[in-house]
């Protein structure tokens, strides 16, 4: 019987109170906000932690993995030094996809993720890397070691959405993706996000 002081043990921060992961930079946690499966675009609230409405899916655009982020880790100035012609990191946690072979259809979860590599996203001239793993011991991908392990539809899924997923009708959005890296460069940018957190909040 779990004690009246347990009961009453807030939850805590998703970003600023977890940890990175069990074995970071290969293996992290990754909080997951969004799914394949949602019309909306939901997101972590930085000041409270709980989870919000961000916007309506204006397209037929969905997520192609479940997306989120990595705790503790900040894109500021020295992810932005890591991207060619970035003009410093885009003062977010560090974003992540996790591939899944069994359906996981809600957010606001917590999972064990294998880094294999990422996208380097430029939005707005700012660094938004979007790392790419694996669920752990998935039965399908969890023997992916190197984004080039994955299949080129996969990739080019990954690389579309993250493309065209902030468009809207008549609207331009500086978004471009640049050609995919493995998980050495991958674990850097997250090495590197871990300092920029760490400088930046202490």
């Amino acid at each position: 019987m779990a004690s009246k002081k347990e009961f009453l043990r807030s939850r805590p921060h998703p970003w600023h109170g977890l940890e990175v992961g069990p074995d970071p930079p290969s293996m992290v946690y990754a909080f997951i906000e969004i799914t394949p499966f949602d019309l909306v675009k939901y997101e972590l609230d930085k000041g409270t932690g709980y989870m919000v409405v961000d916007r309506p899916q204006v397209t037929s655009s969905l997520p192609p993995a479940l997306y989120g982020f990595i705790p503790r880790t900040y894109c500021g100035e020295h992810v932005g030094d890591l991207m060619e012609n970035a003009r410093g990191g885009d003062k977010d946690p560090l974003d992540i996809c996790v591939l899944s072979e069994r359906s996981i259809n809600q957010g606001d979860i917590l999972l064990r993720a294998r880094v294999v590599g990422g996208l380097p996203t430029l939005d707005n001239g700012r660094a938004d890397d979007k790392i790419i793993a694996v669920l752990e011991d998935d039965a399908l991908w969890g023997k992916v070691e190197h984004i080039s392990d994955l299949t080129t539809a996969v990739v080019d899924r990954l690389s579309h959405y993250f493309s065209t997923y902030k468009l809207r009708p008549d609207e331009y959005t500086e978004v471009v993706v640049g050609e995919p890296y493995g998980p050495e460069h991958a674990e850097k940018v997250i090495q590197t996000a871990i300092k920029d957190y760490n400088q930046t909040f202490g």
